[in-house]
C-alpha cells in the first residue's frame, strides 16, 4: 500500500485550501493508499531553517536534524510515495507555515557537490495546490505564476516531478457584509464558489487519484 502525506499549510482547517488537500487526499484514498494529513498550524512551535547545518554532516546526510513541530512532518515526508500540499497566497507568496516547511524539506537535500546537487534517493511525486483571492488570469500580470514557477523547480529537483493547481478568486468569509472591501463583488464571489469552486474540487479529487497512482 502506498503513503500519501497530505498537508494543509493554511491556518484555516475548514475553507478552501483545506477543502482541496482533503479532496485530493480522497482521490489518493480511493486508489487504495494510506494518506497521513498534517494542519501546520495545528503543529507545536516550529520554525523554518536554522542554518545549522546538521543536515550536511555524513551521519545526517540529508535528514533535517532541528528537532520541534515540523520533525514528524518531514520523517513521513521521507518515507511516503507522494505528496500533497496547499497553500493560500499571502502577499503574493506561500503562508510563513508553508515556507518553514518548504525550506526544511529542501535543504535537508541539498549536497552542495556539483557532481549529485541532491541526495533524495527516492523521488515522489508531488502535487502543490494554491489559492488566492486573485483569479488565475491575473497570475500572469501580477508576478504569481514566475513565483509558483520557482516552487514547482525547486520542489520537482529536490523531492519530485510537481504538478501545480490553482484555485483563483476564492470566497473568503461567507458574510462580506461585515467588511468594508469595496474591492470585491460579494455577489459573484459567492457564484463563482457556488459553480467553479465545486469543479475545483474535483481536479483536486482527480489529481489525487494520479499521484496514489504514480
Amino acid at each position: 500500500m502506498k503513503k500519501i502525506v497530505a498537508i494543509n499549510a493554511s491556518p484555516r482547517t475548514t475553507w478552501n485550501t483545506a477543502t482541496l488537500v482533503r479532496e485530493a487526499a480522497k482521490g489518493a484514498e480511493s486508489k487504495g493508499a494510506d494518506v497521513v494529513t498534517f494542519d501546520l498550524y495545528k503543529l507545536e512551535k516550529y520554525t523554518g531553517c536554522i542554518s545549522c547545518f546538521g543536515c550536511k554532516l555524513p551521519e545526517h546526510k540529508g535528514v533535517c536534524v532541528c528537532k520541534d513541530g515540523l520533525s514528524p512532518v518531514l520523517d513521513e515526508i521521507r518515507s511516503a510515495d507522494g505528496l500533497i500540499i496547499e497553500t493560500p497566497n499571502y502577499l503574493g507568496d506561500v503562508s510563513a507555515g508553508f515556507r518553514a516547511l518548504y525550506e526544511r524539506l529542501i535543504f535537508q537535500s541539498l549536497t552542495y557537490q556539483a557532481e549529485q546537487m541532491c541526495c533524495r534517493e527516492h523521488k515522489i511525486p508531488v502535487l502543490m495546490i494554491m489559492t488566492s483571492n486573485a483569479a488565475e488570469e491575473f497570475y500572469p500580470q501580477i508576478g504569481y505564476d514566475k513565483m509558483l514557477a520557482n516552487y514547482q523547480q525547486m520542489l520537482s529537483n529536490m523531492v519530485g516531478p510537481t504538478k501545480i493547481l490553482i484555485s483563483g478568486d476564492t470566497l473568503q468569509v461567507k458574510n462580506y457584509d461585515k467588511y468594508q472591501w469595496t474591492m470585491f463583488d460579494p455577489k459573484a464571489k459567492q457564484e463563482r464558489h457556488d459553480t467553479i469552486f465545486p469543479q475545483e474540487m474535483q481536479k483536486a479529487f482527480a489529481l489525487g487519484t494520479e499521484i496514489a497512482g504514480e
